[in-house]
């Protein structure tokens, strides 16, 4: 990939990933993280894992991102209210934000491998779905069960919680 579709599918991604904090409206915040998903794809596609990049677009901007917006509009949430803004606060949230950006270039500055180019991957003759297979249920297999049972238990927690009474 060039460096330019690069730099085009990561900005995309850093600005509706702003977007899906800024948004006040869940909807939106939900659109702009699919939109940040697809970016992502982009540039797993651009890393030559075909298969990653699919799997991202397929289950996280498909089958997540429809189980975020179920959920929201099953909670019936309205846009947040304006509110006066604190301003400690905010200076506070900027003065962190500066200081790990700060860090960050200076790791990366002193990183002697940073001004290289990364070496081009070998070609494999095993595809992408056998070792991201084997690796998922071979290494990451109880991970993979918890994290199943997690989002089976938070989908009833919120149906439970918007079920509404009848009087």
């Amino acid at each position: 990939m060039s460096p330019f579709l690069f730099w085009i599918f990561a900005g995309l991604m850093l600005v509706f990933g702003a977007g899906v904090v800024l948004n006040r409206n869940p909807v939106a915040s939900a659109l702009s993280l699919v939109v940040s998903f697809l970016g992502l794809a982009a540039l797993f596609m651009s890393l030559d894992a075909y298969f990653i990049g699919i799997i991202q677009v397929l289950v996280y901007a498909g089958a997540v991102m429809v189980l975020f917006l179920f959920i929201i509009m099953l909670l019936d949430l309205r846009a947040e209210k304006l509110r006066k803004i604190n301003w400690l606060a905010s200076a506070g949230g900027i003065a962190v934000a500066v200081a790990l950006s700060v860090q960050i270039l200076y790791v990366i500055g002193n990183f002697r491998f940073s001004q290289q180019p990364f070496p081009p991957l070998a070609r494999s003759t095993v595809d992408d779905v056998h070792h991201v297979g084997s690796l998922l249920f071979e290494n990451y297999n109880l991970p993979f069960q918890i994290i199943g049972v997690l989002v089976l238990v938070a989908t009833i927690g919120v149906v439970v919680l918007s079920k509404r009474e009848l009087r």
